[in-house]
């Protein structure tokens, strides 16, 4: 590539050195109480040290959570959350923001239960059904056309002849059924229908290898509302479960309603109708903590907010942590869907950072020009700018990158369908590392970029340090850049960065290592959905 982007709205092409990790912070309180208003002055004051005490402050939140459902965990709905939002809001309002609590109504979840009570007692892991019914049944286990040898082929439950010879007539009877040929949903009615009060799926179990079929399942009904409980579990659950003599106990609560808080911080600038906004989500999974996914990227925007509260930005800078991502992008589906159009139209740009240090990383960029993937969603106009001011960057400071799919899995969703020009940083998730990939970026192949990922162990040791250093630096890059101009995304004329001027070359190109798609997040890694094969 022969471009050559400007950082200046007047094309004045800047010629500072930026470091390849962030410098020694400025002695004492200087970078709190000045305007860092330069990139010299704003990445001196940028460091791992600082983005690192607020991971710390999420875990320590978590450790003292005394949450009666999710303790140690900062989730939706949970008291670590609660404390969480309260952390973020009190720095930021001390440090000059105009700060609002924007409430977002949730669907809080009880944990479901999968408890063996013969021939053996073992409590399974389980998922609850979207579209379960709910309720507690206790009794006996009933295989139903399951296959537990060879390749584990099946159609269990596929037709009501598989139910055929099978004692449904109790009034507490829990059907077996496994992964395979057909919908989950059919699965589930024909269970019912046979007069099953509750069905258990297990995971096929196939011997081809470890693939996705061992571990829990997450299944969909479809628009099949069960009248039971219906759970989902591992191949090893259900082979324990698929003994002779086997009972159980399934409880499915029903869910509650609570509130939960975006936190939205903003700071005016001289244009109000011209909006920067960079996001995080703030919530982690119910097993723990989330200090990768995703106290990195609301720590290390947080950082920047706080070392920009006095930089006086021609463009008005917007900074959001998101309640409820892990729930389906509730928070920042709720904020973009609460917005007037005239207030759509103030918001330039939307940049997020989900999951920006994980521990076996690859430096990842939203792929907005698709060089590498076909985006999956429609990319606003503009939003290449975005990804060229990233990829400049890592070119600057030596880092080799790769492009991560623009597929809106993330809490940019809501801005792109809006036709919100957007962008983000990504270090990747469950999809495990190649050699390839480990010869440019280090780390362990075969291992998951985050083998943590969604995981009790994501805890404060689960980062690397250097992926967030060099993360979290153009994180306040890029929100500085766009804070004097963001003529490059919507033609808005702006202000060069005051300071010595330096020399961004053009993006030197993605490492293209990623040739099954997906860049660092697996399709379907949310759920397992209607289809056998999802």
């Amino acid at each position: 590539m022969s471009r050559t982007i400007a950082l200046t709205s007047s094309g004045v092409l800047l010629a500072l050195a930026l470091p390849a990790t962030a410098a020694t912070a400025a002695p004492g309180n200087a970078c709190d109480n000045r305007s860092n208003n330069t990139y010299e002055k704003l990445l001196q004051c940028v460091t791992l040290e600082g983005v690192r005490e607020h991971m710390e402050a999420f875990q320590k939140i978590a450790d003292n959570s005394n949450d009666p459902v999710y303790p140690n965990s900062r989730a939706a709905g949970t008291e670590g959350y609660a404390e969480s939002v309260e952390y973020v809001a009190g720095l930021l309002r001390d440090a000059g923001y105009e700060v609002t609590l924007d409430p977002v109504p949730i669907t809080f979840f009880h944990p479901s239960e999968l408890t063996q009570l013969t021939p053996t007692e073992a409590e399974h892991p389980n998922a609850i059904a979207t579209g379960s019914g709910f309720g507690t049944v206790e009794g006996p286990v009933i295989p139903v056309d399951v296959n537990l040898t060879g390749d584990r082929a099946n159609s269990s439950a596929c037709e009501a002849s598989d139910f055929a010879g099978l004692d449904f007539s109790g009034s507490s009877d829990i059907a077996l059924v496994q992964r395979g040929t057909c919908s989950f949903q059919v699965k589930a009615e024909n269970a019912e229908a046979s007069g099953a009060e509750a069905v258990v799926i297990m995971n096929q179990g196939d011997a081809a290898g470890p693939g996705d079929r061992f571990g829990v399942v997450n299944p969909t009904l479809g628009a099949y509302q069960a009248a039971g409980p219906v759970v989902g579990t591992s191949f090893d659950a259900g082979q324990a479960l698929a003994q002779a003599g086997s009972t159980a106990l399934i409880e499915v609560l029903e869910p509650e309603a609570r509130t939960d808080y975006n936190v939205i911080a903003e700071l005016p600038g001289e244009n109000t109708d011209n909006v920067v906004m960079a996001g995080a989500h703030l919530d982690s999974v119910t097993a723990g903590p989330g200090i990768n996914d995703n106290g990195s990227g609301s720590a290390a925007l947080l950082e920047t907010a706080l070392l920009m509260a006095k930089s006086h930005t021609p463009n008005t800078l917007r900074f959001a942590w998101w309640a409820a991502e892990e729930e389906g992008l509730v928070g920042s589906t709720a904020y973009v869907n609460g917005l007037s159009p005239a207030e759509l139209e103030r918001i330039a740009l939307y940049m997020n950072y989900d999951m920006v240090g994980s521990p076996n990383y690859f430096l990842g960029v939203y792929d907005a020009d698709e060089s590498t993937f076909p985006a999956t969603v429609v990319v606003p106009e503009g939003s290449e700018a975005i990804e060229d001011v990233y990829e400049s960057y890592y070119t600057k400071v030596g880092r080799p990158y790769d492009d991560s799919e623009f597929s809106g899995r993330s809490d940019y969703q809501a801005f792109i369908e809006n036709g919100i020009p957007s962008g983000g940083l990504f270090t990747g998730a469950e999809v495990r590392k190649t050699e390839e990939q480990r010869e440019i970026w280090g780390g362990t192949t075969g291992e998951q970029f985050d083998p943590c990922y969604h995981e009790d162990c994501d805890t404060i040791e689960n980062y690397d340090p250097e992926a967030l250093e060099v993360n979290s630096d153009l994180i306040a890059f890029a929100m500085l850049h766009f804070g004097y101009s963001t003529e490059a995304v919507n033609s808005v004329p702006g202000e060069k960065v005051p300071g010595r001027a330096f020399d961004l070359p053009a993006p030197a190109g993605p490492e293209g290592t990623f040739a099954g798609g997906g860049g660092g997040l697996a399709h379907g890694h949310d759920h397992d959905h209607e289809g056998d094969d999802a």
